[in-house]
């Protein structure tokens, strides 16, 4: 699968965590922000992208006969797991990110060698809404003869512009400025500001993998 890459003006940083997903990973390393600013405020920033497998995109049901959702008609359930970042942020003006995930799978009947091939997707999302960039790949699950249960592993990345990883200046201040009782603003949460808040959101991105589904096999996973 080819790596995403992305244009510098696209602004990729992000907070260390996503809601709503099923699994989450890419936390903060050295040289980022880890502050506590006197009144409670705790903010970790990486310019590493979280990443993440949105929610009922990360198993897939076939059936045979295609067309019935009858229990007995399931051909195959396959569902990712041991998801895995590695993130290259050791210099230059590129930050690397890549995921490598397995598939797991069980067929309904132990029978011949069989491989099957699954479709997955990696998204770039900026804010939690915007959609900034995506691939399509396909993963291949192998089972072995007479068994029930096939394996098979990929992988998905992306390129962050190290320099547009970083929120301005003044809300960078805004935000680790230590405050001491009695100042007039040392109750009120920096973040809780709607233009600080808009800042970190334009500058949250997140890679999400999952599997390519079709409406109806969306639609399936919601409904179970």
């Amino acid at each position: 699968m080819m790596p995403i890459s992305l244009p510098s003006r696209k602004f990729l940083t992000v907070l260390c965590g996503t809601a709503a997903v099923a699994t989450v990973a890419g936390c903060a390393k050295d040289n980022e922000i880890d502050v506590n600013g006197g009144v409670g405020i705790t903010a970790t920033r990486s310019a590493c992208p979280a990443v993440a497998v949105p929610l009922h995109t990360g198993d897939i049901t076939l059936f045979d006969p295609a067309t019935s959702r009858d229990a007995h008609a399931i051909d195959v359930v396959a569902a990712m797991t041991n998801v895995v970042p590695q993130c290259n942020d050791s210099g230059g003006e590129k930050v690397y990110q890549l995921v490598d995930f397995d598939v797991v799978a069980t067929r309904r009947d132990a029978g011949p060698a069989r491989t099957i091939t699954l479709p997955y997707y990696a998204t770039v999302l900026q804010g939690g809404t915007a959609v900034v960039a995506k691939r399509l790949g396909n993963v291949t699950v192998t089972f072995p003869e007479g068994q029930v249960r096939g394996t098979g592993r990929a992988q998905a990345s992306a390129y962050v512009d190290r320099a547009a990883a970083t929120l301005p200046a003044d809300i960078r201040e805004r935000i680790t400025r230590r405050r001491k009782a009695g100042d007039q603003d040392a109750a009120v949460d920096p973040l809780s500001l709607p233009e600080v808040r808009a800042a970190v959101q334009r500058a949250s991105f997140e890679l999400l993998v999952g599997f390519q589904l079709t409406q109806e096999q969306l639609e399936y996973n919601v409904r179970r």
